[in-house]
């Protein structure tokens, strides 16, 4: 059963709930605007039904409602930003801006972010490059929950990663994806569905294939993209081991093993390698490569090129985003629904701060 939400509703009750919490004004605001763009977008399992695990989070003092944002080493065209345990939604923020004044200044800017958490959706912080004829990216390590190829041990996050490429007439290219077959927040909606996983998603604590979406409980794991070898998990393997490099091994955060669960009932590494979460962030100024509109205007033609590809019966090819950005007009239209569990979590979230939801 679902209950449907506007997005000013949204927002706006799970600012408040940021504020209570200790946050800023300007953080608490911040920090909803990129939760809630995921339940905007369609991407359910990381918006308001995070919120429950931010507020325990902040409660074992894992997460700085009053973070000292600060660049702690520089060049040119990169930076490496300590995020001072903030929530990763108001923490990716600042360093893409950064990326991109750096960007704007040089061409291109970089930047590596430590002792940071969750972000939110990868692909709303890729995006903040679009409105500057820029090419965004943006990728996070996370929760060990996934076992490389051959491996029943959980090593790597799903560690997502998104691009945002600017047009001209077409809406903007936008990849945002998981290096895994499938984010740990969809076993979440299976589990509030009572529904199973299809093969391919998960393996259990001995590495065998299984379609129960509770296994990572028992000491299951995620499967990297692909889902096993002869299917390409050796390319998702090494997808999302990309991710973390670059993440947390080039900014100083922890690393594979040692990333912090985001659930705040399981303990920290006991020896940890670094500090907090770590992601990464790229800004690529068009004209530094070619006009920006003699690109944008090939962009459209690839994009409307690639839309008219021949489908297979029954189907319609897509631009990466394209889902994502229908949803997005079909939501903020006709409201955003929520699943009874989270609306439960939700109401639970707002008896502990005394406000109506």
């Amino acid at each position: 059963m679902e209950h449907i939400y506007s997005y000013h509703h949204l927002t706006e009750f799970t600012r408040e709930v940021f504020i209570r919490m200790g946050c800023s004004q300007e953080h608490a605001m911040l920090a909803s605007e990129v939760l809630v763009a995921a339940d905007l977008r369609g991407i359910d399992s990381h918006g308001v039904a995070r919120l429950s695990g931010y507020i325990r989070l902040w409660e074992a003092k894992r997460i700085n409602a009053r973070p000292n944002i600060r660049i702690v080493h520089e060049t040119p065209s990169t930076a490496v930003v300590d995020g001072d345990a903030g929530l990763g939604l108001v923490v990716a923020p600042y360093a893409m801006e950064v990326a991109i004044k750096k960007a704007a200044a040089a061409g291109t800017g970089w930047v590596s972010v430590k002792n940071s958490n969750h972000f939110g959706i990868a692909g709303y912080h890729a995006m903040k490059a679009l409105d500057h004829d820029m090419i965004g990216m943006a990728m996070t390590n996370a929760s060990p929950l996934v076992a490389p190829t051959f491996a029943k041990e959980r090593m790597l996050g799903t560690n997502p990663i998104a691009v945002a490429i600017p047009a001209k007439e077409q809406p903007a290219f936008v990849a945002d994806f998981a290096t895994t077959t499938a984010a740990n927040g969809k076993l979440e909606i299976l589990q509030r569905k009572n529904l199973e996983a299809p093969y391919g998603w998960i393996q259990d604590k001995e590495g065998n294939p299984s379609t129960n979406p509770h296994e990572l409980k028992d000491g299951g794991a995620l499967l990297p993209l692909g889902g096993d070898r002869d299917h390409g998990s050796h390319k998702g393997y090494c997808l999302g081991a990309i991710v973390d490099i670059f993440s947390a091994v080039l900014s100083g955060a922890n690393y594979g093993p040692w990333a912090p669960p985001f659930v705040s009932f399981l303990p920290l590494a006991p020896d940890p390698v670094g500090e907090g979460l770590g992601h990464f962030f790229g800004a690529m100024r068009v004209d530094a490569f070619r006009p920006a509109e003699e690109f944008k205007t090939h962009m459209d033609t690839w994009i409307s090129r690639f839309r008219a590809a021949v489908p297979v019966e029954g189907k319609q090819v897509l631009i990466p985003g394209d889902p994502e950005r229908e949803m997005q007009q079909h939501r903020l239209q006709n409201g955003i629904p929520v699943l009874a569990p989270v609306v439960k979590d939700m109401q639970e979230v707002a008896a502990k701060f005394k406000l109506n939801f």
